[in-house]
């Protein structure tokens, strides 16, 4: 089968879809062809790009596929009516998923439009095996977020320890993955990733760490069932533009957009 280029309506275009933006450029298979953003950036962001993409504020209704970089509200907002209008959508905000009922909104919508959403992993791996062993039974799934201080600021964390003076790693919350991803929406998309892969939202349990000792993303995760068992670290450098974000989310989108034109996959 001939491989053909992939035109991507890329939603966002704050740090993330930036980089995903400069990083596409040149491949010869993948062309961003529109960016959504807020109405009031459309005029200074197109004219900032030129006439290479067309920024405007809404999915155009025959965009082939769509990248979510923009956050949370932006699953309400754009892609549960894409996904209706038959658009297949790939989203990276996947602790917004914690919402009650949102994921079966999607689901709804997207078997309505005859398509696909794609959860991408983001900042984590290792979520093919823990996917596989779910098949066969999972008995547990613990998650543990650790980051420096700094990518805490703007969070309830900061109504739980002091960030800017703590000397030692303290616990800002223990709890479900459902509730880490609400209380943490711009942190806990991975604990919202993992539980989906594996138990649920309701059934994996969470902790988030500020720990001035580190200066990395660090995501460990532990599953037992009747696979075995598994353990994984991952020390993800923060995006340059953005604290609260691992590289490896840019990196996971590309990916994605990668195995949609290459011709071996993996």
């Amino acid at each position: 089968m001939a491989r053909t280029l992939q035109n991507v309506t890329l939603i966002g275009f704050g740090a993330i879809g930036r980089s995903v933006f400069e990083r596409v450029a040149g491949w010869p298979l993948v062309r961003v062809t529109h960016v959504v953003v807020r109405p009031s950036r459309v005029a200074e962001l197109q004219a900032r790009l030129g006439e290479q993409v067309q920024v405007c504020s809404q999915v155009p209704a025959d965009a082939p596929l769509v990248l979510e970089c923009a956050g949370h509200a932006a699953l309400t907002e754009h892609v549960l009516p894409a996904l209706r209008a038959g658009v297949e959508c790939a989203v990276l905000s996947v602790g917004a998923l914690a919402s009650a009922g949102l994921l079966e909104q999607l689901t709804q919508a997207a078997e309505q439009g005859g398509t696909q959403l794609h959860l991408l992993a983001g900042a984590i791996g290792g979520l093919d095996a823990l996917a596989a062993a779910r098949l066969g039974g999972l008995s547990e799934v613990r998650y543990t977020g650790r980051k420096p201080p700094a990518g805490w600021r703007g969070s309830p964390a900061e109504a739980v320890v002091a960030l800017d003076s703590l000397s030692e790693a303290a616990v800002i919350l223990q709890a479900t993955a459902r509730e880490a991803a609400q209380r943490y929406p711009k942190n806990a998309n991975v604990a919202a990733t993992l539980s989906l892969a594996g138990l649920g939202l309701d059934q994996t349990e969470v902790r988030l760490i500020a720990d001035p000792g580190v200066s990395d993303n660090v995501h460990q995760f532990e599953a037992q069932g009747e696979f075995g068992q598994m353990q994984l670290t991952l020390r993800g450098k923060p995006l340059a533009d953005n604290p609260k974000t691992s590289a490896l989310t840019v990196l996971s989108a590309l990916r994605f957009l990668h195995n949609r034109s290459a011709s071996v996959t993996i």
